[in-house]
């Protein structure tokens, strides 16, 4: 038996309201939208929102049994350097593992699902992370300014402790032309709305689901919940009523809630069912983009026994309101700003220090003595206990997913920031460890001494000159 072990996802702390987007604007692409959509912070793009889902995906999970991680997005950070070996990194996954980024369309995400399916089917490897996650800019006052959400999710594959097995799936491809991006374009194109509507969602998704229901001789009403990829919320309802499924059975789209999440989008319903799953319910998930690919899914026993974990349910409650439209297109970088003398000049990093130093950048590994068991960050040779002081006796010591508690910290206006001040303060680790580091998704008043934090990955800076992004990590206070 194949099929997801292990489930995350990540919906940023931040969310705008559509309505102020339209006061805004006063005019919008496509009308009046309701609800809220996701905003990811000014530090955070596809590669840290993969790997805070591939974080939630990992609790009660042993690294060194993954084999492979896949990245699905339709906007990589990078173009030429892998984005999964990034993740891979940041999650402190080993080296001997095999990596790839999937692309270029919105069913990317089941796309990958199903390539790492066919590769534990096959024996090849054992158990594989996909990550999906899509932060897409969008032009003012387009219609996709108001559907596009930003969000990830994380799916681990194996054939030990299934929770739910993947019992077969069903693809059409078409090169439709509803958006597309050249490698020159910054936005997005689309054409008519209408037309994506007529002859994309509404005939893909029921294809794609009709052909599966066929290929394995099933009827719609053998399923306990029925997803698929459609953010508008008629044609949406249509989908459902196309194919004979009853209200209850039809996933919540989280379109007022998230928005379209691109990539990431099928698999964050599909963790958001999982979450509600009983065992014995069947799941099939629809994705959308130049076609479809159909995935069914049966919930095993194993269900009841997966610790719990942040998901959608943890993430949706946890949340910010964005009162600014300006703030949100500077978290885009759709709108310049002054960041002071302070930012224009920043030190160039060097591939060749960010190579030797990848545990400690990336995946916030220090040491720990073999001798007495004090951890420390960054790695160093000599333990730092005076009443121990051993030499060369260091093991690696994860940090990432330990937590910690803000002793000092101070709010710095005049340091450059998208989104001033710019906090700082000093960690203490729980089972030891201390270093300072940037703090984030916070305002300065809600900051105390002693409070709990977690660690996220984010995005540093732009050397804008070279084209390259710096990862690290940043302290947050820990969503409940």
């Amino acid at each position: 038996m194949v099929g997801i072990t292990s489930y995350g996802a990540y919906i940023p702390w931040y969310r705008i309201k559509r309505e102020i987007i339209y006061s805004a604007i006063g005019w919008m692409g496509g009308g009046r939208m309701p609800g809220e959509k996701a905003v990811a912070n000014y530090d955070e793009d596809n590669v840290t929102m993969a790997v805070a889902a591939g974080m939630d995906c990992l609790n009660g999970v042993n690294r060194e049994s993954i084999d492979g991680l896949y990245f699905a997005t339709t906007r990589a950070p990078y173009m030429l350097r892998q984005n999964a070996g990034i993740i891979a990194t940041a999650l402190d996954l080993r080296p001997n593992i095999r990596t790839a980024d999937f692309t270029n369309s919105t069913k990317s995400g089941a796309s990958a699902l199903l390539s790492a399916f066919d590769a534990v089917k096959a024996g090849s490897l054992e158990s594989v992370m996909v990550c999906a996650s899509d932060h897409r800019l969008n032009k003012a006052a387009s219609t996709q300014e108001q559907i596009y959400g930003d969000g990830a999710a994380a799916i681990l594959l194996g054939s030990e402790g299934v929770v739910a097995s993947l019992e077969g799936s069903y693809s059409v491809s078409y090169d439709f032309m509803d958006r597309w991006r050249a490698d020159k374009d910054e936005f997005e194109h689309s054409w008519e709305e209408r037309w994506i509507r007529e002859e994309g969602y509404t005939k893909f998704i029921p294809e794609a689901i009709s052909g599966l229901l066929k290929k394995y001789n099933l009827s719609i009403k053998d399923f306990a919940k029925v997803i698929y990829s459609c953010p508008l919320v008629r044609e949406h309802t249509a989908i459902g009523k196309k194919l004979g499924a009853d209200p209850s059975q039809i996933q919540d789209n989280m379109f007022a809630t998230v928005g379209d999440a691109g990539t990431a989008y099928p698999l964050m319903m599909l963790v958001a069912a999982l979450e509600e799953a009983k065992p014995g319910d069947k799941i099939i998930v629809s994705s959308y983009g130049n076609g479809s690919d159909a995935l069914f899914f049966e919930v095993t026993e194993k269900i009841t026994q997966l610790g719990d974990r942040r998901g959608i349910k943890g993430n949706l409650v946890s949340k910010k309101d964005l009162n600014s439209y300006e703030k949100y297109l500077v978290f885009s970088n759709l709108l310049p700003v002054e960041v002071g003398l302070r930012g224009e000049e920043i030190a160039p990093a060097r591939a060749s220090f960010l190579w030797r130093d990848r545990k400690a950048i990336l995946a916030l590994c220090g040491s720990r003595c073999k001798r007495c068991g004090t951890p420390q960050y960054p790695y160093q040779r000599i333990c730092v206990n005076p009443d121990c002081r051993a030499i060369d006796e260091m093991e690696d010591y994860r940090f990432s997913d330990k937590r910690g508690y803000l002793r000092t910290y101070t709010a710095d206006n005049l340091a450059s920031s998208l989104s001033p001040p710019e906090m700082y303060g000093m960690l203490d680790f729980e089972g030891g460890g201390r270093y300072y580091f940037n703090i984030t998704d916070c305002e300065p008043d809600s900051l105390k001494v002693d409070m709990p934090v977690e660690m996220t990955f984010r995005r540093k800076w732009f050397e804008k000159s070279r084209g390259f992004y710096d990862y690290h990590w940043k302290a947050t206070p820990i969503r409940e």
